[in-house]
């Protein structure tokens, strides 16, 4: 046979794969289409990548956080055959990747619903991780053609949004739920799919509660970045036109605070959690931010009167009480009712304080003057 020879010289490229496609790129996390009786199956990697890690990375500080997803579908882990098991989840990137690295040398199929890239937990609470979606993909991916069993491993977290007897109905596949962690599965498989202690139990450790601080800082300053600006500004107001000075002792000062308040509720409120007194989140936001607020003052020569001082507590008192409300999502101690009944009391004390807070800072110089 005459090797086929190039114009420019040397061995020819390539040959482009048989499933290219114009205008398709292979995912970084693909490795191969495996052509099947159901039509071509992706079948991913189990090590992460550097493109991965970046995305990781990226997402965890808040960036494309709502659109850092994978197509739904049928995908593959290894060389499974026609007695592989089926694990189902979410097509959120770091659910997906967090389930495929817990994978090295198994052989299985992933059946990836479609949660518009939310986690397991959250779209089974919202719906998108549905009895619906999930016969829907059984049907859609062709999977009674690639496998003799029907069986469905679904995660624990899921099961808020999963009928295994509307499943079992609609599509002929019955449903068994899995471990609560990914990191379990390879333990779980190996005794025979069944729980060793601990695998349901529900964990919040200081690693998890840390690893919400980056994305709850982006998501703070993107939507409460007007209130620097706009307080300092305030800060200026005066009985004379020395706003400049004003603006360089009282306006910092602000800036200070709002900087502390919200360090105290993104940073404080996670890490000691399980110390902070009371179990209403905006009770534990507010007890971070008051012992914040009292080593800003104390610790510091600010120059301000004590009428200031107390309108910046309060300003650092309200800002770590909002915020750490916000992780009241983010917990498994909470319910959506009990979310529900701490903002609708917790938000109105917080405004008042807060009105009460700019009141007195604003009215300090022109009174006391």
């Amino acid at each position: 046979m005459v090797e086929e020879q190039v114009c420019c010289g040397g061995p020819p490229p390539p040959k482009s794969p048989p499933y290219a496609r114009p205008g398709y790129t292979l995912c970084s996390f693909v490795e191969r289409l495996e052509a099947t009786q159901a039509g071509p199956v992706p079948v991913v990697c189990t090590r992460r990548s550097w493109s991965d890690l970046a995305g990781t990375v990226l997402v965890r500080l808040g960036f494309k956080r709502n659109r850092y997803l994978v197509a739904p579908g049928l995908y593959a882990v290894g060389a499974p055959d026609r007695s592989a098991p089926v694990l189902v989840t979410a097509n959120y990137k770091l659910s997906f990747d967090t389930l495929r690295f817990a994978l090295p040398g198994m052989h299985l199929w992933l059946l990836v619903l479609d949660t518009c890239g939310i986690n397991v937990w959250c779209a089974a609470g919202k719906g998108t991780f549905s009895t619906q979606e999930l016969v829907f993909r059984v049907e859609s991916s062709g999977l009674a053609k690639l496998v003799d069993h029907r069986r469905l491993i679904v995660p624990q977290l899921g099961a808020t949004g999963i009928s295994a007897l509307q499943v079992k109905k609609q599509s002929g596949f019955s449903v068994q739920f899995g471990p609560l962690r990914a990191s379990d599965i390879a333990a779980w498989f190996d005794n025979g799919k069944r729980e060793i202690e601990g695998m349901r139990d529900v964990t919040f450790s200081i690693k998890e509660r840390a690893e919400l601080i980056p994305v709850e800082f982006h998501l703070a300053l993107k939507s409460m970045w007007w209130l620097f600006p706009l307080l300092f500004i305030v800060s200026g107001i005066g009985p004379d036109l020395e706003i400049t000075a004003r603006l360089m002792s009282r306006g910092m000062w602000m800036v200070v605070a709002l900087l502390a308040g919200m360090g105290a509720g993104i940073i404080l409120v996670p890490l000691l959690l399980p110390w902070l007194p009371g179990r209403a989140f905006a009770l534990k936001g507010a007890a971070a931010g008051l012992l914040c607020g009292l080593l800003l003052i104390f610790l510091t020569e600010t120059g301000l009167r004590l009428p200031e001082l107390l309108a910046l507590l309060g300003v650092v008192v309200v800002m770590s009480s909002y915020l750490g409300m916000n992780f009241t999502g983010s917990t498994p101690y909470t319910s959506p009712t009990g979310v529900e009944w701490e903002m609708k009391r917790a938000i109105p004390a917080q405004f008042t304080l807060l009105a009460g807070a700019l009141m007195l800072w604003v009215g300090t110089p022109l009174v006391l003057s």
